[in-house]
């Protein structure tokens, strides 16, 4: 006789983990926030927006997924999540980014800007970041909208990078992401690059002008 398991899931607490890279600058000071993506870690976040020389300015938080995992060569690198129990993952992800946010707003002399940044798988939980905790702006490299984040849900100001030989995210991803943020977002900008699924000076640049004009408003 064949047996069927039942399947059920159980609410638990865990530790993440993240980084913050205090600037040189005097406080009180604008907030940026990183997103790593697949099979990186939040060192690789920190060091991927560390390229925008604007960065030198904000308080620079990088968090690290909550799913780590070994690579080969025994290093240890995580994922945001997979299709499994991803309706859980998702609000699991959103409480655990507000709690970064806000333990660093009680740590540190911060003003009340706040930008979301993500590359790759990163670029989701930046969006669904700021599509939930009051944000001015999302710069996202190399991902899409995720489904999730969809009207009444409102976004800040986004700036989309992608690079011209990217074939993950693609030219159509990107119209279709443009086409709907134009109901989502207050401003969309895009910065085509010579370059693959990666950062580059040129966008870290873009990057870095975009950042600047949040930060004296």
């Amino acid at each position: 006789m064949e047996h069927t398991a039942l399947t059920r899931t159980i609410a638990t607490t865990v530790h993440g983990r993240y980084l913050v890279r205090v600037p040189q600058t005097r406080p009180p000071w604008p907030v940026l926030v990183a997103f790593h993506g697949y099979a990186e870690d939040a060192a690789a976040g920190l060091a991927a927006v560390e390229r925008i020389a604007e960065a030198s300015n904000w308080l620079v938080v990088a968090v690290q997924a909550l799913h780590p995992f070994y690579t080969k060569n025994q290093r240890v690198v995580a994922s945001w999540m997979t299709r499994e129990d991803r309706e859980l993952a998702i609000p699991d992800n959103i409480s655990y980014v507000r709690s970064v946010v806000d333990a660093v707003v009680s740590e540190f002399a911060v003003t009340s800007v706040t930008v979301f940044s993500g590359f790759s798988q990163g670029v989701a939980m930046a969006y669904r970041a700021a599509a939930h905790i009051s944000a001015d702006g999302v710069i996202a490299l190399a991902g899409d909208v995720p489904a999730d984040v969809a009207p009444p849900q409102r976004l800040p100001h986004v700036l989309i990078g992608r690079g011209l030989t990217d074939e993950w995210y693609s030219e159509e991803k990107l119209a279709a992401d443009v086409g709907r943020l134009g109901e989502l977002a207050v401003s969309v900008e895009t910065i085509l690059f010579a370059g693959g699924h990666q950062w580059t000076d040129a966008f870290a640049e873009t990057a870095g002008g975009f950042l600047a004009r949040l930060r004296r408003r």
